[in-house]
């Protein structure tokens, strides 16, 4: 039997639990029922201006409830929703545009149209209020579970973006394996932007479990987070390791009420056995960490149980549907404890790259297996250690380094809050490891003394060869850590500066 399509999902929320609350946005709260009434009045005017199914409409608005509205009235009409993060940069921006070729799109305040590409039709944010009121249509198209809802945009770390689609069966297949992330009537303290995968396509699991999303501060900072919490009873959390390490740090911390959490999760970056043993303590409740990407939808998962130094030296087992294996440069699968390739087979992926069949190519071979370009060595137990990006790892005098574990090994210095490490070009070695490293309070770790901290842990290669403190690391637009940006920064600026400061 099929699974609901998301439209359907919404309608039996609406109609089931009306006033339950779906979205908390500061002092604004949408109940099921007024979400559901506006999306039908979204879909209704789409179909007005001859919008249906396959059509795109592009949404140039923060997150809020007034995106979540539209996105769902563009679904019911068969629309396919594109999301530009306002955080990328104008030819990111345009790009996206031009290549979906929107019939709509609603733009926000402060936010800009690309330049020299054609939006559609235009739709400021002020008109939205008419059309979520607008009188329900029965000109509404009958979907199917393959039917295209979403593009998702990469964060552009490799280059322009690409665009993940997802159909109404990938986010099905996302919703049932991941159990333990989002439970029905779950009240999440949601921080990632709306463009991201983790509301894209991860809305069907909200919407199926009737969870409430409570939107977190823009820009993300302790205290609100922190008042969030107690005021409306969050009972799932996400958030970096370094958000962690700022939350648990505040005076004001311990006065806040984490009894009505029921899990906590972490990622994106190496976490310290030391926090998650803090995280757990102090919240009370279990911590999860995972890996996926905009690509794969769902990857791995720690579960419930796990030991603190599974969650925090692993990214997890795989997902009960995903079909994973790590292999080398020639596509052999590599035994447990060698670093190989991360790749995988499931129904929670995309369908592909949008209008870009060479490109989907290049990463999803014949036998169904999307190549993550992720580099992991399988633990004895089957849980994953992440080992960088294929493309990041670097060739330090013909021996191969990971920068993921040595962020990992550096991680655990008390010294270091969070690091990060690049490789980057040198006329004796090849390549050397650049650590860019982010001190903890009153503290500047020097070359001599990670090193040595790096050596007693790991192989002595694999210690960084520079060490460079700064205040804070730089993220791409959906939050990621940016090491293009610390590549580019080593060459225009740190190099020089080194190379001076030695004459």
């Amino acid at each position: 039997m099929p699974s609901p399509l998301l439209d359907e999902l919404l309608r039996s929320a609406a109609a089931e639990e009306p006033g339950r609350e779906a979205y908390v946005h500061g002092d604004k709260r949408a109940t099921f029922a007024w979400i559901d009434r506006a999306a039908d009045g979204f879909a209704a005017t789409l179909r007005a201006e001859g919008v249906g199914r396959g059509d795109r409409v592009t949404l140039m608005l923060p997150g809020s409830i007034k995106f979540a509205a539209c996105y769902f009235g563009a679904a019911r009409v068969g629309a396919i929703t594109s999301a530009v993060n306002l955080r990328l940069g104008p030819a990111e921006q345009a790009s996206i545009v031009a290549r979906t070729e929107p019939a709509v799109t609603v733009v926000g305040d402060g936010a800009t149209l690309p330049p020299g590409v054609d939006p559609g039709r235009i739709w400021p944010v002020t008109d939205l209020k008419a059309a979520f009121t607008a009188t329900p249509t029965d000109d509404l198209p009958t979907l199917a579970p393959d039917d295209p809802v979403c593009v998702v945009w990469t964060s552009g770390t490799t280059g322009t973006p690409k665009g993940a689609v997802y159909d109404h069966a990938n986010m099905a297949a996302i919703a049932r394996n991941i159990p333990e992330t989002a439970a029905r009537h779950d009240r999440v303290l949601f921080t990632l932007p709306f463009p991201h995968l983790g509301y894209m396509a991860w809305v069907y699991t909200f919407t199926e479990r009737r969870v409430t999303l409570v939107l977190g501060p823009d820009p993300w900072n302790v205290p609100d987070t922190l008042a969030l919490v107690g005021a409306e009873r969050i009972t799932m959390m996400n958030g970096v390791p370094t958000q962690w390490s700022l939350i648990l740090d505040r005076a004001d911390a311990d006065a806040t009420d984490f009894s009505g959490l029921r899990i906590a999760a972490t990622g994106a970056a190496a976490s310290p056995p030391e926090l998650i043993r803090r995280m757990r303590e102090r919240l009370g409740v279990p911590v999860l960490n995972g890996y996926s990407s905009t690509e794969a939808g769902v990857i791995t998962g720690t579960r419930v149980g796990d030991p603190d130094e599974v969650v925090a030296g692993t990214v997890g087992r795989p997902r009960v549907e995903v079909d994973l294996r790590l292999v080398d440069a020639d596509g052999h699968d590599v035994p447990d404890g060698e670093p190989g390739e991360v790749i995988c087979r499931s129904p929670a992926m995309m369908r592909g790259y949008w209008r870009d069949p060479e490109l989907t190519a290049t990463v999803i071979d014949a036998d169904g297996f999307l190549h993550t370009g992720d580099l992991a060595r399988r633990e004895p137990d089957g849980n994953l250690v992440m080992a960088g990006r294929l493309k990041e790892m670097y060739i330090r005098g013909g021996y191969n380094v990971y920068p993921t574990e040595v962020e990992a090994c550096l991680t655990t210095h008390p010294d270091v809050v969070r690091v990060a490490v690049v490789g980057v070009p040198d006329p004796v070695l090849g390549e050397i490891g650049v650590a860019y490293v982010v001190a903890a309070p009153g503290t500047s770790p020097g070359l001599d003394a990670l090193r040595t901290w790096s050596r007693e842990r790991i192989a002595d290669y694999k210690a960084p060869d520079r060490v460079v403190v700064v205040e804070a690391l730089p993220v791409t637009a959906v939050g990621k850590l940016d090491k293009r940006a610390l590549a580019e920064r080593w060459d225009s600026t740190d190099r020089t500066e080194r190379e001076d400061g030695a004459r």
